[in-house]
């Protein structure tokens, strides 16, 4: 996994304010239809959130708008192998 791809938390701020992934940027589930165009101009970008359940659901509509992108599941997970790799 390319640790310099952009990742998006698609938590709550509330929930992002409580712990996230160094350099990661917060788009909350239900902004992602709103910030598509914003989301489009990023490299094939890695989404996360507490479980992978609501990344799921953000990767299933991305990708049938043509967007490419890939579900890193819980940040907690991802965060970790973010570190292995590094």
């Amino acid at each position: 996994m390319d640790h310099k791809r952009t990742i998006i938390d698609v938590r709550t701020p509330q929930e992002f304010m409580g712990g996230n992934i160094a350099g990661s940027i917060n788009i909350p589930l239900q902004e992602i239809p709103e910030r598509m165009d914003e989301i489009k101009d990023m490299d094939h970008p890695i989404l996360c959130c507490a479980s992978g359940n609501r990344s799921g659901q953000a990767v299933q509509f991305l990708k049938g708008n043509g967007i490419e992108c890939e579900n890193g599941g819980g940040w907690m997970e991802l965060n970790n192998q973010l570190k292995e790799v590094s």
